[in-house]
């Protein structure tokens, strides 16, 4: 499984990145638009932080737009794909920019239907929103394990990337499920480096390395 963290934030990133187990990045305009840079210099400074994807998404309403978009961002960086969202107009577009071999992500994604036609259009990702999903009393990894699913059964090539993650059991569940990629809020991400009994274990072994004899 990889980890993708879902931020804009500089210092997130680099704090995540230290660790060696980060695999890329997502973006939003919601998260880029806390960032007080530019568009284009906000994913410049994370490509360059980051040795894998890093998601930046289209803004346009129309498939002309957002085709626009998507190859304009794919030129800033090597790193970058694509953001469209699960909209039919999206769909042309993943379509049209997927022939063009870049890279799409399709996001906004809360059904299984929703999920084939997006592989079908040649999505590299497919992001369903679990998080989303359990606030308004659905099962949102019941949506993971359906997905993954149906990708093998038809042997798709788009990568189930699980979005919308608020807690580490999101992250086991979809383990467990086979999804190819979670990406999760830098407190998720700590979260899962966490346990009581790792700290307090920690605590003890130092305390004791104290009381072993020094040779001076």
């Amino acid at each position: 499984m990889k980890f993708f963290l879902d931020t804009a934030n500089i210092e997130e990133i680099r704090d995540a990145a230290s660790t060696g187990i980060l695999d890329g990045i997502t973006t939003n305009p919601t998260l880029i638009s806390k960032e007080g840079n530019t568009f284009e210099d906000q994913l410049l400074k994370i490509c360059s932080m980051v040795n894998g994807p890093v998601s930046a998404e289209t803004v346009s309403r129309d498939a002309a737009g957002m085709v626009d978009e998507g190859r304009h961002l794919a030129k800033l960086h090597p790193n970058i794909v694509v953001k469209c969202p699960m909209t039919k107009e999206g769909l042309r577009a993943t379509k049209i920019l997927t022939e063009e071999r870049i890279r799409v992500n399709v996001t906004l994604v809360f059904s299984a239907p929703q999920a084939i036609m997006a592989a079908k259009a040649g999505a590299y990702f497919v992001s369903p929103f679990v998080g989303r999903l359990d606030d308004i009393g659905e099962s949102g990894m019941d949506l993971i394990e359906t997905i993954v699913t149906i990708f093998n059964n038809y042997e798709f090539k788009t990568e189930v990337l699980v979005a919308s993650i608020r807690n580490p059991i999101h992250v086991v569940q979809a383990g467990l499920m086979g999804a190819d990629i979670c990406t999760m809020p830098a407190k998720v991400f700590d979260q899962l480096l966490k346990h009581p009994l790792t700290d307090k274990g920690v605590e003890q072994f130092l305390k004791d390395w104290e009381k072993v004899p020094v040779i001076k």
